[in-house]
């Protein structure tokens, strides 16, 4: 019975998202027409902060205390404009996507977007909004309604996405040549064009069938030509390549773009280590291992150099598990937990759990793997790493499974 609950409140979290999220599809659709034609010549970098750039580059780069003073400044300088509001969300929203999901960050997180928002309604109030206005405000807005979301707060979340699209609606109306739109419209079209089984039929229900080749032209278009939101794309299609898509040659050239432009975040080059096991490059393989090495050594600091540590023989456990080399594979990742950080590496923790569970799974040891995988579950911060976790024990993972090289 508590099995069949499990499944039945499953379905409608996903089936209540669906919702949501096809009504943004639906009402940002006509306004994604109007971009299919835009000459792109005629883009103009006026308006761009160059600040928020580089706030942007230390966030990418794992920098947050420096991206939090750079993005304090923009506030200071406009502090009746949403943007530097906005990003500093994004501070605590990024700093939570690196693990670490404490009940401060948490807080802060939640009072940094209901500012933004307010900020933005100001200026539409008293009629000085300009696009980018808009644009935060829908951005802000659209944070707001995911947060609301993971707390199951269903019907908050709905009135949060529909203001979100109206805002981003009237940014678009405003500026047609906004790139950094093309993001959002570009996964809506892609992932929708992915749905399977119910997921599919309600999308047709609800007059959206996506498309796979359009989402990705969006994203690369937002990946070459959007002010703000360019690596974010870049990031969107490395995963899409790397993960969905099982094209690793695509993958490659974006992951390697990534990790030299943003070297203080081993993220990238392991995804390009992996990237290479995968496509049986075994000598670029070696140079990134060796690179990864080597930064262990040199970091700033003692847990920087961990934290490289780490990551590297993390992609080693990945190339093993894809050879089936399960305890070799298992032996390096109790390596990693050997070395575990919780406060400054969160996710070198949950995911190692995860892994060791796949390894025993992938030699038939169910009963095993479901231990590691409650494991991670059953942790306080579990990094992100849940989701996985839920998945192999609804649907174990295969032999050279894609899920192996997360």
């Amino acid at each position: 019975m508590k099995r069949e609950n499990h499944i039945q409140r499953s379905f409608f979290r996903v089936a209540f998202f669906l919702v949501l999220f096809l009504f943004l599809l639906i009402a940002l659709q006509q306004t994604a027409w109007s971009l299919e034609e835009v000459d792109n010549s005629g883009f103009s970098h006026t308006r761009v902060n160059k600040k928020i750039l580089n706030g942007i580059d230390l966030l990418y780069n794992i920098q947050f205390d420096n991206a939090e003073s750079l993005f304090q400044e923009v506030v200071s300088e406009s502090p009746d404009k949403p943007a530097g509001y906005f990003y500093l969300a994004m501070v605590s929203w990024s700093r939570m996507v690196a693990g670490f999901w404490s009940p401060e960050t948490v807080k802060e997180y939640k009072k940094r977007i209901d500012r933004t928002v307010r900020v933005a309604n100001i200026r539409i109030e008293n009629n000085v909004a300009d696009s980018y206005d808009y644009f935060y405000l829908g951005g802000a807005l659209g944070f707001l309604g995911r947060f609301e979301l993971m707390r199951a707060e269903w019907f908050s979340s709905f009135l949060t996405a529909k203001k979100a699209i109206n805002a981003l609606k009237t940014s678009v109306k405003m500026d047609p040549d906004n790139r950094d739109v093309l993001l959002g419209l570009g996964t809506f079209d892609y992932y929708t064009a992915r749905f399977s089984g119910v997921l599919k039929f309600l999308s047709y229900f609800f007059l959206h069938k996506g498309n796979r080749k359009e989402g990705l032209r969006k994203l690369h278009i937002a990946a070459e030509e959007a002010v703000y939101s360019g690596t974010e794309a870049k990031s969107m299609l490395l995963h899409i390549y790397l993960f969905l898509e099982e094209d690793c040659s695509k993958a490659l050239p974006l992951t390697r773009d990534l990790s030299e432009k943003y070297k203080q975040d081993p993220t990238y080059k392991l995804f390009e280590g992996v990237a290479c096991v995968r496509l049986g490059l075994w000598q670029e393989y070696k140079n990134t291992l060796s690179y990864m090495r080597q930064r262990s050594l040199q970091a700033f600091s003692p847990k920087m150099g961990l934290i490289w540590k780490r990551r590297g023989i993390y992609l080693e456990s990945i190339q093993d598990l894809f050879y089936s080399r399960y305890p070799e594979a298992r032996l390096k990742l109790q390596e990693i937990l050997e070395y575990s950080d919780p406060e400054t590496d969160p996710a070198m923790i949950a995911w190692p759990l995860v892994k060791i569970g796949m390894a025993y799974d992938l030699e038939g040891n169910r009963e095993e793997a479901k231990k590691y995988y409650q494991k991670a579950l059953s942790m306080e911060n579990g990094a992100g790493a849940q989701f996985m976790a839920e998945k192999c024990l609804d649907d174990p993972p295969k032999e050279k499974d894609f899920v192996l090289g997360y």
